[in-house]
């Protein structure tokens, strides 16, 4: 079956909501709910395409549906990347993966506020369970089409992500995302493409500069009338315009783009904010500036 036949406006649109333990899904199947889904939490993969054929039978003709799959399931889960084998096959159903993620850090930060048990410590450290956890997941996060970091991310801005990129009439809108972040804080794990712009002149050392971001005029024109940035600009136009539409043709609902370099504040904000601009007349275009709330001063 063709992605073009499979994308038709009449089928069922799935989303599975998965990833690792403690990195949001239970607000993201709330918010899901809020956008009118009809949410299903943690049902073992090998039911999940009868469900759907028998909600698609019903009176009901539900037509978006959110299903929660995690390590709760355990001995179930091993199941699920057949099922989705055998959904993305069968007629009048369009499957989207949601994956969320967060760094290992958070992940055991937040059990240690919940002092909740991770599913896979079986009494031990909670780091040995996440360990175990990214192991079994990372076939299912090569599938997905959609891939959030929640480390920082509030409640409420993970919402606002689900939102933005499930409730549009623009179903299936190919979304650039572009980044900003400092190496000092680690690399975004979401990240598809990252650029590392830590060769270029750094605002840091200019006194007056130093107090001040790539999102101030002051910093912005200083990095980008470089000689070097000019060149790198230039480069990384003509890259864009090689991959974005490969991305695009893929299937990838999103791309992010993140560009590093020591903070985080200044030298990245600055291409962020380029790159933002400069796509958002081809496509839907989105900013994040991981790191800057770390700016000092």
């Amino acid at each position: 079956m063709t992605k073009q036949t499979k994308e038709n406006s009449g089928n069922m649109e799935l989303v599975v909501i998965t990833g690792m333990s403690g990195a949001g899904k239970t607000v993201a199947m709330q918010s899901f709910e809020d956008l009118g889904y009809y949410c299903i939490d943690n049902l073992p993969p090998e039911l999940l395409l009868t469900f759907l054929k028998l909600l698609a039978d019903s009176d009901r003709k539900q037509k978006r549906v959110a299903a929660v799959m995690d390590m709760r399931g355990r001995e179930y889960f091993d199941s699920l990347i057949g099922t989705l084998d055998q959904i993305e096959a069968a007629e009048g159903f369009d499957l989207q993966v949601l994956f969320l993620d967060a760094d290992d850090s958070t992940l055991v930060k937040r059990y240690k506020e919940t002092r909740r048990k991770h599913p896979l410590s079986h009494g031990g450290l909670v780091s040995d369970g996440i360990r175990k956890e990214r192991q079994m997941l990372s076939e299912l996060k090569g599938r997905a089409r959609y891939m959030f970091n929640t480390s920082y991310l509030r409640p409420r801005e993970l919402r606002e992500k689900i939102v933005e990129s499930f409730s549009g009439t623009e179903k299936g809108a190919f979304t650039v995302n572009v980044m900003s972040f400092g190496y000092k804080h680690g690399i975004p794990i979401d990240a598809d493409i990252a650029l590392d712009v830590r060769f270029l002149p750094n605002p840091y050392y200019i006194e007056e500069l130093k107090p001040l971001t790539g999102l101030q005029s002051e910093v912005y024109d200083y990095v980008l009338k470089q000689n070097d940035t000019k060149e790198l600009i230039m480069k990384l136009e003509d890259l864009f315009r090689f991959l974005i539409p490969r991305y695009k043709d893929e299937g990838k609902a999103q791309l992010v783009i993140a560009f590093g370099c020591t903070g985080g504040q200044h030298r990245s904000v600055s291409l962020a904010e380029y790159f933002a601009e400069k796509l958002s007349g081809e496509y839907k275009t989105s900013v994040t500036h991981r790191d800057i709330k770390h700016r000092k001063g």
